[in-house]
C-alpha cells in the first residue's frame, strides 16, 4: 500500500508538470506491478480524473483559458472517447498500435526539432 501511495504521489507530480504521469503509470503496473493491461487502463483512467481536475484548476487560475476552444476540445474528446468504446472489439488491434507508434513518432520529432518563431 505504502508503495502505491508513493507511486501514485509521484506520477499525480508529474501529471501536474504536463509530463504524462499516465503513461508513466500504465508502465508500472504492468512492468512492475504485474497487472494485466486491461486492468491498467482501468486504473489508469480513474488515476487521470484527480489528476487532471487538480491540474486544471491550477492552470485556470494562472491564465483563462479560451472557453470557446476548451469546449470545442472537450465536445471533441467526449465524442471521441464514446466512439472508441462503441468501436471496442471492431477495429485492428495491430493496425490501431502501429498507427499510435507512427502518431507518437511524428510528435516526437516535432518536439525535438520545433523552433518557436518570431513575431514581427
Amino acid at each position: 500500500m505504502v508503495i502505491c501511495l508513493v507511486v501514485g504521489t509521484v506520477l499525480g507530480f508529474l501529471s501536474g508538470l504536463g509530463v504524462g504521469g499516465g503513461s508513466l503509470l500504465m508502465l508500472w503496473l504492468t512492468l512492475i506491478a504485474g497487472l494485466p493491461q486491461a486492468d491498467a487502463r482501468v486504473m489508469n483512467l480513474m488515476f487521470f480524473i484527480p489528476c487532471a481536475f487538480v491540474a486544471s484548476l491550477f492552470r485556470w487560475k494562472q491564465s483563462k483559458p479560451d472557453w470557446s476552444l476548451t469546449l470545442w476540445a472537450v465536445a471533441g474528446g467526449f465524442i471521441g472517447a464514446l466512439a472508441g468504446n462503441l468501436l471496442h472489439g471492431r477495429l485492428d488491434l495491430e493496425l490501431m498500435k502501429k498507427g499510435l507508434g507512427i502518431l507518437f513518432l511524428i510528435c516526437g520529432a516535432r518536439e525535438l526539432f520545433y523552433r518557436e518563431r518570431k513575431l514581427r
